[in-house]
């Protein structure tokens, strides 16, 4: 993740239509740009990862919306920016953070096609195959978080395709799943690899074709509602094909500060008020203590007391495992009826005077973990791809050992994945095996496995920072039961978004596309709106 990403810029050069003059690209050929043929591709790869991880990680939206519209997260202040995702109450530049993941993820796409047709041109098979990969995880992100979007028509801007239709989210599904099942087993290890691979792969086809699998994996089980043959198709697919096989396979991307690379998440609560505004919810904490799990004592502090500590990067607080209390959602500080202090349980707060802290007793994130700009981030993990198999053999689909031996290798696997975000996070190997142990997979009944493997999910996804996969599974499985807010002035008439509104421009850019896909939904373009696999 070097300066060499900004190599890419050169590529205007190749977007340029070409001219009536026969010798035209002889005669106005700038020798200070790289040609196609002299453009190594592969500087595009990292490109497409980081975009990738600025379109769903801080205000691109999943933390300031889908981390507390999950209930992953809380924050008792109004008006906030968080006030979008706590309260679903349109607080500050409401418009961009809806527009963000959309316009990160299709410039990570953008990369990624314009990396497949210069790969192909300079007879580099692997980087066209391990971009196509890319292509898809970001149109997955997208359809999953706005529903129809432009796909087999999207990223044609220098082929003159300006207004791109958006396709049905089926169509799209189908599409993605058939690409993924096409390009992998094409990945040949005896062929050039890729290089500036920022994933802990560095370009081996082995670990891209694992990540490939596992992608094909979360994507079929996002149809279990609406189409289960086909979900169940490829979930067998993908487990014959080889997901990933422990923690060494995980996707990851550790940034690079000095270099202006940072964790969006971190970079946000790198402003103080952010810090101090934002909690664990009520929900995970409650689930931690319930289960007497030991990721609570590694995720989770409580401030020192008064605001100004609170508000300090540097100052740890108490890791007490008795003394974590998660913040319900859907109150603010204004003295009213939905002030932090009429919630049940309110535990008070510290300090006093100008250094009085309303919510100082409620967990935040440890510094330890979670605060380092250069904290890593994961596309996909072979805990949560357990799990989904676990799912899967519940289901009774052939994905090999028993849903229980699943279940265990994915909460195994939760338990070490701390560790790759920090040291801090490291819970000792005989700690991890006891727990897993003694929490084995409740198979008294379908229901009761699902419920377990899900929650598991959630609390994961959730809690190693996936806001935007925490929210999504939760669409489609329903687990955890969650209560919505109902916060005066909110947009979803008191129930928690479904999916986000299409970027505003959208309306204007391409407006008889937008509007057919307008049309389709239930209510228009509203967050109350589902999306075609959520039922």
């Amino acid at each position: 993740m070097n300066k060499k990403i900004l190599l890419y810029i050169s590529l205007a050069s190749l977007v340029v239509a070409g001219g009536c003059t026969k010798n035209f690209n002889a005669i106005n050929t700038d020798p200070t740009q790289a040609s196609a043929a002299q453009y190594n591709a592969n500087l595009l790869l990292s490109s497409q990862q980081i975009e990738y991880f600025n379109g769903t990680m801080g205000y691109s939206g999943a933390l300031l919306m889908q981390s507390m519209w999950v209930q992953v997260l809380a924050s008792a202040e109004f008006p906030s920016y968080y006030s979008n995702g706590d309260k679903y109450v349109a607080s500050g530049n409401l418009t961009t953070y809806d527009a963000s993941l959309w316009l990160h993820c299709y410039n990570s796409a953008s990369y990624a096609y314009e990396c497949q047709s210069l790969a192909k041109t300079a007879g580099l098979s692997n980087l066209s195959g391990v971009s196509m990969i890319m292509e898809l995880l970001d149109i997955m992100n997208v359809t999953d978080t706005y529903g129809d979007c432009p796909f087999s028509q999207a990223l044609q801007g220098k082929n003159s395709v300006n207004l791109p239709v958006y396709d049905s989210q089926q169509d799209i599904y189908t599409s993605m799943l058939s690409k993924l099942d096409s390009v992998l087993p094409t990945l040949d290890a005896s062929k050039p690899l890729p290089t500036n691979d920022i994933f802990p792969y560095k370009g081996s086809v082995t670990g891209w074709q694992k990540f490939g699998y596992s992608l094909m994996l979360r994507m079929a089980m996002r149809l279990t509602k609406v189409d289960p043959a086909t979900a169940q198709k490829y979930a067998e697919k993908a487990y014959a094909g080889g997901t990933f096989g422990s923690t060494a396979d995980d996707a990851w991307v550790t940034f690079d500060h000095n270099d202006g690379y940072n964790n969006n998440n971190t970079s946000a609560w790198q402003t103080a008020e952010d810090f101090s505004e934002v909690k664990w919810g009520q929900n995970v904490i409650a689930y931690l203590k319930a289960n007497n799990d030991p990721r609570l004592s590694v995720i989770a502090e409580v401030p020192k007391p008064g605001s100004d500590s609170a508000a300090m990067e540097n100052q740890m607080g108490d890791t007490v495992y008795s003394h974590q209390i998660g913040m319900p959602n859907g109150y603010d500080q204004n003295g009213g009826a939905t002030d932090i202090s009429k919630a049940p349980g309110y535990p008070g707060g510290t300090g006093s005077g100008k250094t009085a802290y309303p919510t100082g007793k409620y967990s935040r994130m440890a510094i330890g973990e979670y605060i380092n700009l250069n904290t890593p981030a994961f596309a996909i993990n072979y805990a949560e791809t357990e799990l989904l198999l676990a799912e899967a053999a519940v289901r009774g689909w052939n994905v090999g050992p028993s849903a229980s031996v699943h279940y265990a290798n994915g909460l195994t696997a939760a338990l070490q994945s701390y560790a790759t975000l920090s040291s801090y996070g490291t819970i000792p190997p005989a700690t991890i095996s006891a727990y897993v142990l003694a929490h084995p997979l409740d198979v008294s009944s379908t229901t009761n496995s699902l419920n377990q493997i899900n929650m598991q999910y959630w609390i994961t996804t959730g809690t190693l920072l996936d806001f935007n996969e925490a929210w999504s599974n939760w669409r489609r499985s329903g687990v955890p039961a969650l209560t919505p807010v109902n916060y005066a002035g909110n947009f979803t008439q008191g129930t928690i978004p479904r999916r986000q509104e299409y970027p505003t421009s959208e309306a204007s850019t391409n407006p008889a596309n937008y509007q057919a896909a307008v049309s389709k939904l239930s209510g228009g373009d509203q967050y109350t709106g589902r999306v075609w696999w959520d039922k």
